[in-house]
């Protein structure tokens, strides 16, 4: 046990924990819990009003509903869910500090952990119909994406009664390893995707308006992934090599607070290619038709 755990144990036992940080320690680097806090605060404002109107844009299409609307919604659901955690856990981490709430909040965050597994299969989805269409023709089913959101979702909530009854560093090794997983994977399906847009413009003037807009989504959807997702792959594995305050005050916190940027960016993304949608979210008006946009 180093010195500066030392320090913790015996500023925790002394005064408890102050008001803004996790840890006392932490007092000299507050900068990782304020923009941690910046965070939830956005995505409760941000990302619940906009997954909320991604859930009823999906419950309410009557017609070209694309292949991946049954992904993106379960994944709508647990952006939903994890933003309306936000008043709950900050009440808890500033105030109460009361050990049931944890359990629901480690609940929490392991549902949000493996949130990308669905991303996953929105990914593979869109990989699958683009580079491989004739397979897709054959695999339609909506059943069959029905039975894959049921085993996502026993393997999430596996995940997350894990965390939640056992601690965090029960599932530290899982967390890097489906991170790693699902970063390799979407990497490779969207930029197979890319590769495939490309090449069917090869030797042609212009792009087809559907296929051009196929391919700046997938652009976007490449660009997403890489800054909510590459931080987690690039630092986490190294969690042995940091010191207790790097980690534990800077580091993790910044890392955790962009992945959940996603649960205001996914919804937001998803927004601007409704086919219509009539309304306000996020303050922001609505209103417009894509009919050559791409049902995959």
């Amino acid at each position: 046990m180093n010195s500066t755990t030392n320090l913790y144990l015996n500023s925790t036992a002394a005064r408890g924990p102050p008001p803004w940080y996790q840890f006392p320690v932490c007092a000299v680097a507050p900068y990782g819990f304020i923009f941690y806090f910046g965070v939830k605060v956005f995505n409760l404002a941000v990302g619940t009003p906009c997954n909320v109107l991604v859930l009823w844009q999906i419950a309410t299409r009557k017609s070209d509903a694309s292949t991946s609307d049954i992904f993106i919604f379960n994944l709508a659901v647990m952006d939903a869910f994890f933003c309306l955690m936000t008043p709950i856990e900050m009440v808890n981490r500033l105030l109460l500090d009361d050990g049931r709430i944890w359990y629901f909040q480690r609940f929490a965050y392991g549902i949000k952990d493996v949130a990308p597994l669905f991303l996953v299969c929105i990914c593979l989805d869109r990989y699958v119909a683009v580079v491989h269409p004739i397979l897709f023709t054959g695999i339609r089913d909506n059943k069959i994406r029905i039975g894959i959101s049921a085993v996502v979702w026993g393997l999430i909530l596996a995940y997350a009664l894990t965390k939640s009854t056992l601690g965090v560093m029960s599932v530290n090794e899982v967390f890097s390893g489906v991170i790693l997983f699902a970063f390799a994977v979407m990497v490779f399906c969207n930029i197979s995707v890319i590769w495939v847009l490309r090449r069917s413009v090869a030797g042609k003037e212009e792009m087809h308006p559907v296929k051009r807009k196929a391919f700046k989504m997938v652009l976007i959807i490449l660009v997403i992934i890489v800054a909510n997702y590459l931080p987690p792959v690039a630092l986490m594995p190294f969690v042995s090599y940091y010191t207790f305050v790097a980690f534990r005050c800077q580091i993790s916190i910044s890392v955790f607070s962009i992945m959940d940027l996603s649960c205001s960016m996914e919804p937001l993304l998803y927004i601007t290619k409704m086919d219509r949608v009539e309304g306000r979210c996020c303050g922001r008006c609505f209103s417009r038709k894509q009919d050559d946009d791409v049902k995959v």
